[in-house]
């Protein structure tokens, strides 16, 4: 009698830690639904049925940084970073404060030369002024360059031709009016006037 009120008593407790434990057993997020990841994953393909109609140095390089970055996200890593190697200061978007009363998605701070933003703290994007040189590439008007999820940004300035190069390409390229971003008519002058902001992991300042 005793044998079976241990082995019933065993029981009970199996079944009560299988019910605390049932939300553990559940399917993780996957990280094929994350919409950047999907727009990587889309980028990347696009790239390498480009690369089949002709290999270029340049697109073999883009290929590597974007299937670094597709492993980054698999890895687990959900922000976006920026390094500003153009000489200048760059604006960068960021996470509104707790404080904002902004309506856009996202917020501006500037990045200084030889920068990067801290590990943890997700670049959505840089924004370009208007006048600049990108790629060859006159921008003509202001423009937000979205940065993914699990993506490492470079800006750099040719020393030759003054031009800004990125070293992956855009996930999205928005105008004012595309998104909810915000996009100042602004020149590159007024952001190298600004000082450099403090980007903090987990707090963002206006």
């Amino acid at each position: 009698m005793k044998t079976l009120l241990r082995i019933a008593f065993v029981a009970l407790l199996f079944v009560i830690n299988l019910a605390i434990a049932q939300p553990s057993l559940a399917d993780p997020p996957k990280v094929t639904k994350n919409p950047d990841y999907i727009e990587l994953s889309k980028t990347l393909d696009s790239l390498m049925a480009e690369k089949k109609a002709g290999d270029r140095p340049e697109l073999q390089r883009q290929i590597d940084e974007l299937q670094l970055q597709k492993a980054g996200m698999e890895a687990g890593i959900t922000w976006g970073q920026c390094r500003n190697e153009t000489g200048k200061t760059l604006a960068v978007y960021g996470s509104k404060g707790e404080k904002s009363k902004s309506s856009f998605d996202n917020t501006l701070y500037f990045l200084a030369d030889g920068q990067s933003t801290p590990d943890g703290w997700d670049c959505n994007g840089i924004y370009l002024p208007m006048g600049i040189k990108v790629a060859g590439v006159d921008v003509a008007q202001p423009l937000a360059y979205k940065v993914l999820d699990g993506t490492q940004l470079i800006a750099k300035t040719n020393p030759d031709t003054a031009e800004w190069s990125l070293n992956i390409p855009p996930a999205n390229v928005f105008k004012a009016g595309d998104a909810n971003w915000s996009i100042p008519d602004v020149s590159q002058a007024f952001v190298e006037s600004r000082i450099p902001s403090t980007l903090t992991v987990g707090e963002a300042d206006d």
